[in-house]
């Protein structure tokens, strides 16, 4: 889902993501002018001149060479419902792979980027204001997208909102795979290296040794064995011991995963990971987890006993939404034996990511519908008894196995049939109800 802020509003707090998109929110758009989006804005502001709204006879997308091809233009002339595209920019049609005669909205591609401008028009019209928007989704080509972008009102009378114009701009993500590779290499690269035996120990550096002789350098102990101890030293981590400490460590992943620089899942993945850790730990030592609970002035939840431990490590005020949809991938975790320490590679493989594991959960919460009776009504309809049989002069063929006929009753108390009755699904199947409870 994708988070949309009035153009300069504050940044919200919390994750968002579109498609999976969505767990990290959109920062505050600023006023740098190497970004399309503030230029557009720019532009929108320029034509304003002492109007609630620009001119929609101001604006001609073909001739702004900036972000014109990166640009929808939106006519709701004929109505809100499914306004149609005026202009559509080549390198937006392009990356969407829409074709020249494309028509309105309900014509665009579900999973493309021309869906993140016109799925969210109606909040234009509704803020009566410009709207930008920062996010992540998964393309129908399996690309992770990373784009951000601005819807701006335009109006042919100065008074109602007809015309939504939307720039956008974007670029491809690495895929998480390739990411973690990254990484790997990087830390690698800067993992202590130990020298040949011929490279110079400075003697005033971390692994020189005082000596009165000057013909000697190094102590009987080897200098990068002890340069390796410190960096380990360093790189350490103590392993938690208590339920207190895992969920020191669940909130500091946590943290860093709302401060992370780069707009990536892993970081998120890896702070439920830890949650899930923690929350394994619970059940081992309830007395302590009870506590912890009495100390945040958080209540123990039954119906969402996961619910606590999310408001727990990530915070009792974090964002109610995001909070739910961490609480149900815990709860999720849980009942498939996600075992501790593997929660974020479980998700980071998971078809769909964290948005995918939330909706299986609340789908497997959801009470499984009553049985209708109807198809259990046509059964004992086939084993009725037939009283007659009638052939109507229509050209009709019987297509449907239960239809309804219209007869006349005449005074003798027969009934003469006229026609059948058009199918209609509702009025058939309330016309059969109708009958078994006769």
């Amino acid at each position: 889902m994708d988070n949309l802020n009035a153009f300069g509003s504050p940044e919200p707090e919390g994750f968002d993501n579109d498609e999976d998109a969505g767990i990290e929110a959109p920062p505050e758009i600023g006023t740098d002018e190497r970004r399309m989006h503030v230029r557009a804005y720019n532009y929108w502001a320029s034509l304003l001149r002492d109007r609630a709204y620009p001119s929609i006879e101001d604006l001609d997308p073909e001739s702004i060479e900036d972000f014109g091809p990166n640009s929808v233009l939106l006519d709701f002339t004929a109505g809100v419902g499914n306004p149609t595209i005026a202009w559509l920019g080549n390198a937006l049609r392009e990356e969407c792979e829409v074709p020249s005669d494309i028509g309105s909205v309900s014509d665009v591609p579900s999973r493309s980027l021309l869906s993140r401008l016109t799925d969210h028009y109606m909040q234009i019209i509704a803020n009566q204001a410009p709207v930008g928007f920062e996010a992540e989704f998964v393309n129908d080509r399996g690309a992770n997208m990373l784009y951000r972008g601005i819807l701006m009102p335009f109006s042919s009378d100065d008074d109602t909102i007809d015309f939504i114009y939307g720039v956008i701009n974007w670029k491809e993500a690495v895929d998480p795979a390739t990411e973690q590779a990254l990484q790997d290499e990087v830390r690698g690269a800067v993992s202590p290296i130990r020298p040949s035996a011929s490279a110079p120990i400075w003697a005033d550096g971390p692994s020189g040794q005082p000596s009165d002789d000057a013909n000697d350098r190094q102590s009987d102990s080897d200098p990068v064995e002890e340069v390796s101890a410190e960096f380990a030293a360093i790189d350490a981590k103590p392993e938690p011991e208590s339920l207190a400490d895992y969920l020191v460590v669940a909130r500091a992943s946590a943290d860093e995963a709302k401060a992370a620089n780069r707009r990536s899942r892993i970081a998120l993945y890896q702070a439920l990971g830890c949650a899930h850790d923690f929350a394994l730990g619970t059940d081992a030592d309830p007395e302590a987890y009870s506590e912890l609970l009495d100390d945040a002035g958080i209540v123990a939840q039954l119906r969402a006993p996961m619910t606590p431990i999310a408001k727990l490590v990530f915070g009792a005020d974090y964002d109610k939404t995001r909070l739910t949809e961490y609480s149900a991938a815990l709860s999720h975790a849980k009942r498939e034996g996600v075992e501790a320490g593997s929660l974020a590679d479980y998700l980071q493989a998971y078809d769909g990511g964290l948005k995918a594991v939330v909706a299986a959960e609340r789908a497997a919460r959801r009470p499984k519908s009553k049985a209708d009776p109807l198809e259990e009504i046509c059964a004992e309809l086939r084993e009725a008894r037939i009283q007659d049989f009638a052939t109507l002069d229509t050209e009709d063929n019987c297509a449907e196995e239960f239809t309804l006929l219209m007869a006349r009753c005449m005074p003798n108390g027969r009934y003469a049939v006229i026609g059948a009755v058009p199918h209609d699904k509702t009025l058939t199947e309330r016309a059969i109800r109708k009958f078994a409870d006769r």
